[in-house]
């Protein structure tokens, strides 16, 4: 029975992502026993697991399932020396296998480990972006009809709209954060909106955000992720704690839309002569609203709901207007006369109840929960199926999938006309929006920022706790806030860096890897240079010691040529500290603006205090050797070897690791004061080797810097050996070995394959899912506008947001019942 089943598979025809409607006696088993059993029988079985008998899938051996699926979808069952199924076969058992878990998981907590964008790289790259074997028929693809969560940036940027004036954009400061741009973070990366910031003119105490602040904002996806891509709808929900806090929060804007600093403040503290107040302003106010002074002059918007609040008594139409503003605020599209009565009618009874102010804050909350105001639908309700049985979006659906590909706010006033003019239906009109918005820099565009941030995971940095000794052994003298608002400092800074190569628009990967240029700020000097020996460091000591010396006989032979003079600059400040450890860069340029990575207080804040540099000759090359990246691919006490290798083979050569066995103990020797390689001769052994093999030889190379991302060539006293290997990447012209860093970045800089790679990321960003097979025409397609405009960023947003996976959708009715 078993015999004929290659030849089976490869004389049918295989639509992907149609059900595989068989069952596992006449599928499933004969595949398991054709590839699987000789190697996963019942006596001495590899890895342990044994699938003789292993059954139909259900919820029991779910978890075995599941890694025969990730084994058979990277190829790495059977293995190489093993009797290998047709390409059709494996696809379609693979196809199976998902199906049926996610039948049998639908009511336990369901089957998401293919939907997820780690898992991305689980289809095979050549089968993509390479000819397709005979017997694969696709058909036109589209996204599913879904409901998408607005993301943090995007949820704490509308909140802001509503109580922060922002400076308009400023062509001769390009860095500078302005309207648009997403709201940063406290130093602790806490989402906070801050109240009246901007007529701050006095403060007594140090804790001036928490006294101006709404509480604690909550980072609103239920399902964070800490690295990669985050915005996926599969991911991300709201939950009851969410929404209570969404909606205690409500209250507080609402109160300030209405009073301004009022709200928080008592009426003396809005003056423009804080000394009038002097005797108010005594004993420690710190954390409390009374240490602020205010200036008089209104810097928030007034709108509608301050009209609806300012008076004892209110109109319907003060009602409507403010019903119509905040949903249009917090929805970006216009309430329909529905949603506008219904909302009335709920701001009416809460004043008739609770007077005009606090009902209009009570029922005004309400939107806030509004399902537009915290998803965005794609439902694809209007419109008729085409043959394939997808729809387009279209109107308001389409107009805001392309705002929001690209920004944070509302649609500009060009787009939101052609939403109500009927222009938002077709292609065409897609990409006259597209290419108008991206040709205009006034607008600006943080969502192709974030891309870069999700797809090279530099920005954690500030986040990676780091052991007080460990850090002080690097040569770094920061400690504790110090270093991680240099790290926030350094996320600003390749922030800055990547738009000032995307403004050239040319050969924008390559360059990011291979780039020499840094923008550089305060603590930069230290970060990019080079931790010196033990040799080195007393060299210097002795170096300080003799100069010190010579300068004492020196001030010994003045005074005593000049007894009654008081030697110059005797008074002076204090000589800075020298830090021996470490031999710092010279970073100089022009200055450049830098977005904030927190929001600074008062006079003073947000000032070009950076410069364009050149990093030093033979030290770096390109993002992957930046502090900002190094640290955030490190951990506590030392470099992370995994994690960097990992990076490299997923977000480049586009291979993929299958989940670390719950029975492995993935821990390294605590070996202290040796070399990490040497501490991880454990992932050599047989059964860790596997997919060690993938990584590690990947990350070795970037041992050439140290976990506070300093350049060394030395490590405990012994060479620092940088050597590695790109192994079965899938392209014989990337494999080989290489000697550091440099020779990596440079290998795969140069590979199509690593450019095609990184177009399929860009997908899974914009489209919000994982490719499937069907998606290929599309990610040639944008591959190729890639190419062809020179690595162009713009004219692959232009390929992929006029792609037929951006455009339309396939409705399932179950599930839109569900959302409905």
């Amino acid at each position: 029975m078993f015999v004929g089943m290659d030849q089976l598979a490869s004389a049918e025809t295989y639509t992907p992502g149609q059900p595989i409607n068989q069952d596992y006696a006449g599928f499933a088993e004969p595949f398991l026993e054709n590839h699987c059993i000789d190697c996963h029988g019942e006596s001495d079985p590899e890895g342990g697991l044994s699938l003789e008998n292993l059954g139909p899938i259900d919820a029991i051996n779910a978890s075995a399932w599941t890694s025969v699926w990730a084994q058979v979808s990277l190829q790495q069952m059977p293995p190489p020396d093993m009797s290998q199924p047709e390409v059709i076969e494996r696809l379609k058992f693979s196809d199976w296998i998902v199906g049926e878990l996610t039948r049998e998981l639908q009511d336990k907590g369901g089957f998401h480990a293919h939907r997820d964008p780690n898992k991305g790289n689980f289809l095979e790259h050549d089968l993509l972006f390479g000819s397709l074997p005979e017997g694969i028929q696709l058909v036109p693809t589209s996204s599913p009809a879904r409901i998408w969560r607005v993301t943090p940036e995007e949820h704490i940027t509308r909140l802001n709209e509503l109580i922060n004036t922002e400076p308009e954009y400023d062509p001769a400061k390009p860095g500078l954060r302005t309207h648009g741009d997403a709201v940063p973070t406290n130093h602790g990366g806490e989402l906070k909106l801050y109240f009246g910031v901007d007529r701050i003119i006095k403060w007594q105490g140090g804790t001036v955000a928490y006294a101006t602040a709404v509480k604690s904002v909550p980072a609103v996806l239920s399902s964070p992720r800490n690295h990669g891509l985050e915005n996926y709808p599969d991911f991300s929900t709201v939950n009851s704690a969410e929404a209570t806090q969404i909606l205690g929060i409500a209250g507080d804007i609402l109160r300030y839309m209405a009073d301004g600093p009022l709200s928080i403040a008592e009426p003396y503290q809005i003056t423009d002569d804080p000394q009038s107040i002097a005797d108010k302003m005594k004993g420690d106010l710190r954390g409390l609203p009374t240490s602020l002074v205010y200036n008089t002059k209104v810097m928030r918007p007034l709108t509608p709901v301050y009209d609806l609040m300012k008076e004892d008594a209110h109109t319907e139409d003060h009602v409507r207007s403010a019903v119509d503003f905040l949903f249009e605020a917090l929805t970006f599209r216009p309430p329909t006369k529905s949603e506008s009565d219904s909302y009335v009618s709920i701001v009416n009874q809460s004043i008739d109840k609770l007077g005009v102010k606090d009902g209009s804050v009570l029922g005004l909350s309400a939107i806030f929960l509004d399902r537009d105001a915290l998803f965005r639908p794609e439902l694809a309700e209007a419109g008729s199926p085409d043959q394939p049985g997808r729809v387009m979006l279209q109107d308001w659906e389409l107009g805001l999938a392309v705002n929001h590909a690209l920004r944070y706010i509302q649609p500009d006033a060009e787009l939101k006309q052609s939403i109500v003019d009927g222009r938002m239906r077709t292609r065409e009109d897609v990409k006259r929006e597209v290419e108008r918005m991206l040709a205009d820099d006034s607008i600006r565009k943080p969502r192709i920022l974030q891309f870069f941030r999700d797809y090279f995971d530099y920005d954690l940095g500030g986040y990676i706790c780091k052991d007080t000794r460990a850090l002080g052994e690097t040569g770094v003298n920061n400690r504790g806030v110090a270093h991680y608002n240099a790290m926030f400092d350094a996320t600003a800074s390749t922030d800055r860096l990547i738009e000032w190569i995307l403004h050239d628009d040319t050969d924008v990967l390559q360059r990011l890897l291979t780039t020499d240029n840094v923008v550089a700020g305060k603590a930069d000097n230290t970060y990019f240079g080079k931790q010196r020996s033990r040799e080195e460091m007393a060299a210097s000591v002795a170096a300080q010691k003799a100069a010190a010396k010579k300068e004492a006989l020196a001030l010994a032979e003045w005074k005593k040529a000049n007894p009654d003079k008081e030697p110059p600059g005797e008074k002076d400040a204090k000589k800075p500290k020298i830090n021996h450890a470490v031999t710092e860069a010279k970073l100089t340029g022009p200055p450049i603006y830098a977005r904030v990575s927190r929001r600074s207080f008062g006079r003073g804040s947000m000032k070009p205090e950076r410069t364009l540099a050149t990093a030093p000759e033979g030290e770096r090359l390109g993002i992957l050797t930046h502090p900002s990246w190094l640290v955030s691919h490190s951990d506590a006490m030392d470099n992370h070897v995994i994690r960097r290798g990992r990076w490299i083979q997923e977000r480049l050569i586009g291979g993929a690791i299958p989940d670390v066995p719950i029975t492995v103990d993935a821990m390294l020797p605590d070996e202290p004061r040796t070399p990490l390689r040497q501490r991880m001769r454990v992932t050599r052994e047989d059964y860790c080797w596997t997919c060690h093999r993938k990584m590690d030889p990947l990350g070795f190379p970037f041992e050439m810097y140290n976990h506070a991302g300093l350049y060394r060539e030395v490590e405990y006293r012994e060479p620092v050996d940088t050597t590695g290997e790109i192994i079965d990447s899938g392209d014989p012209e990337l494999d080989g070995k290489v000697a550091n860093a440099f020779e990596l970045i440079q290998k795969l800089a140069e590979s199509e394959r690593v450019e095609q790679v990184f177009v399929r990321h860009a997908f899974r960003f914009w489209m919000g899912r994982n490719e499937t097979l069907n998606d290929a025409p599309v990610l040639k397609a944008a591959h190729r506008a890639y190419r062809d405009n020179n690595g162009s960023m713009k004219a692959l947003l232009v390929s992929l947001l006029t792609s037929d996976a951006f455009l339309y959708r396939t409705r399932s009715e179950a599930k839109l019942a569900a959302l409905n």
